[in-house]
């Protein structure tokens, strides 16, 4: 039977290097950033046909869309249209900006031939639409175990367990000041933080439920964010310490862990890239293990090829005063890993 795992964590913890050693495996579908791609609209709580499953697996992702039309440099978008930025790469559907790309050299085709089967489907729950999307790939590349994995996304370990209860998960970390400065270094984490100051000085829910009202009271550097397209100089220019990126990264795994600590003890475990690079044939085979599949020694030896320690210890060439502070910060993330057995 077709396993489910979801490979979660805070983002620049290498889960992405994962996705690509994963992907090498003839027997493992790896649905890169499928969850960050559809978001939450593609599980609503009431049944969908599969019409209006596909709309809500294939619509651009507004914030995403956003970002493609401003021209931010974002790596992880992986359809060819993206390169273009502005008007020219918008509205790129939400499979086919960071999934889709990842199975194959033509998403557009592969897009279609999906449409041409999930929008015939009757009417169920969007678990049942999504497990038979699972199913539909697996049969189209040959292969027999899922494994997802989205960057940013340990906030999403209630609700896949949920709709998923038998799905496993994987937590990936990475030491806390090197992936807090890779953070600070990245144009989507630069925006996740200040978004997140503008919510702070809003006192909003969401980005959506912000009034006119608290619009203009944010300064203009912020506020111009609200507006499609922006000035990607207001991400990248931005001074933010990175002092803060280490308090995004303890938010993040302390929450991790505390969502992980509510689903039953044998359906998840951790690995740390460090280790991973560290002890790369040993940790990948018990990650296989852990999928269900073999850990092939041909494998193996591409995946060991797939690792680059170079940015290893990168934080430690900070001044000293910012290494402090940026360990100071990252503590209360290596305790809450620490108390969870790591």
């Amino acid at each position: 039977m077709r396993s489910v795992t979801f490979v979660v964590g805070s983002g620049r913890c290498g889960s992405t290097a994962l996705s690509r050693i994963v992907h090498a495996h003839p027997d493992v579908l790896s649905l890169n950033e499928f969850w960050a791609s559809v978001g939450t609209r593609a599980l609503p709580g009431r049944t969908v046909d599969g019409a209006e499953f596909w709309r809500l697996v294939a619509d651009p992702h507004p914030g995403f869309d956003s970002m493609v039309r401003s021209g931010m440099p974002v790596p992880e978008f992986l359809h060819p249209r993206a390169a273009r930025r502005g008007e020219e790469g918008a509205g790129i559907p939400a499979l086919s900006l960071m999934a889709l790309p990842h199975l194959t050299d033509d998403p557009d085709g592969l897009l279609d031939e999906l449409k041409g089967t999930v929008t015939t489907w009757p009417r169920r729950t969007a678990p049942e639409h999504h497990e038979e999307l699972f199913d539909v790939l697996c049969a189209r590349f040959g292969r027999t175990a899922v494994v997802e994995r989205s960057g940013y996304s340990g906030h999403r370990v209630p609700q896949l367990h949920a709709v998923f209860p038998g799905a496993k998960f994987v937590h990936m970390f990475r030491d806390g000041p090197d992936c807090a400065l890779s953070m600070s270094r990245h144009a989507g984490f630069r925006l996740i933080l200040l978004q997140r100051e503008i919510l702070a000085r809003t006192g909003a829910a969401n980005a959506g439920a912000l009034t006119g009202e608290q619009v203009r009271s944010l300064p203009p550097e912020l506020a111009g964010l609200l507006t499609v397209p922006f000035d990607p100089a207001l991400v990248l220019d931005r001074h933010l310490p990175v002092a803060e990126f280490g308090t995004l990264w303890s938010q993040l795994v302390t929450e991790a862990v505390n969502h992980l600590g509510q689903v039953p003890q044998e359906q998840w475990v951790s690995l740390a890239y460090e280790d991973l690079l560290d002890a790369p044939r040993r940790e990948l085979s018990r990650i296989a293990a852990f999928f269900g599949v073999e850990p092939l020694p041909q494998w193996l030896d591409t995946g060991c090829t797939m690792l680059d320690a170079s940015h290893r210890g990168a934080s430690l060439r900070l001044p000293p005063g910012e290494l402090a502070e940026l360990r100071r910060q990252c503590a209360p993330g290596i305790q809450a890993l620490k108390a969870s057995g790591r």
